[in-house]
């Protein structure tokens, strides 16, 4: 009679991995190019950021966006679920911006070279030419971090959101059977990170266009 409620917390569980996993995304190219940048203020703000997220355990990092940012912030209204995206978004980030780094670094910097002497301007050597050989290279360590988040989003029941574990410590709960909703859930987590692993493995193929793989 649980089984509607463990469908919802799953639902919450990929949606809030999916929208802090884009966000996070986006955090790591801006991280890992500041981490690049030329420009000492940016890339000594984008080597602070990613120090200092995984430097830190994800659950504080939780409970500060929660708790201690509007108090910082009076004017910044955040429910449960914006605080845990914006918290695992950030971690993710930081972990996304060292894996884009080391694809960036990876490209040969004959590659540039070769752009530039065909008459293509920086923008359009990046991203025509560098940042798809980067992103290529990074995808397995990004593709491990996304199903990394996907378990971690477990920590946002520690401030009530409602999702996977956070229904079955409510059902363990109401029903004093701990056992039955807690490997109903590993289940569940096992089931989403075997369907992201296929998925990405489908991926990695896709772009594997020098036919490394077999």
């Amino acid at each position: 009679e649980n089984a509607e409620l463990f469908a919802e917390g799953s639902r919450i569980t990929v949606y809030l991995t999916l929208v802090s996993g884009v966000a996070g995304l986006v955090l790591g190219v801006l991280g890992a190019l500041g981490r690049l940048s030329r420009i000492p203020p940016i890339r000594w703000i984008a080597s602070f950021y990613i120090w200092v997220i995984r430097g830190t355990p994800l659950l504080v990092q939780v409970l500060f966006v929660f708790l201690a940012l509007p108090e910082l912030l009076p004017w910044l209204k955040l429910d449960d679920f914006t605080s845990a995206c914006v918290a695992l978004a950030f971690n993710a980030g930081a972990y996304n911006a060292e894996s884009i780094r080391a694809g960036l670094l990876a490209v040969p910097r004959g590659q540039t070279e070769a752009a530039r002497s065909l008459g293509l301007s920086n923008w359009h050597t990046f991203w025509d030419v560098i940042f798809p050989q980067a992103f290529k290279i990074a995808l397995p360590p990004l593709v491990n971090n996304f199903i990394a988040l996907l378990k971690d989003s477990s920590l946002a029941y520690a401030i009530g959101v409602v999702e996977l574990t956070n229904v079955a410590n409510r059902i363990q709960s109401s029903t004093f059977q701990p056992i039955p909703p807690l490997v109903t859930a590993a289940v569940i987590y096992l089931l989403l990170t075997t369907v992201l692993t296929q998925i990405s493995t489908a991926v990695e193929h896709r772009m594997d266009v020098e036919g490394r793989q077999k």
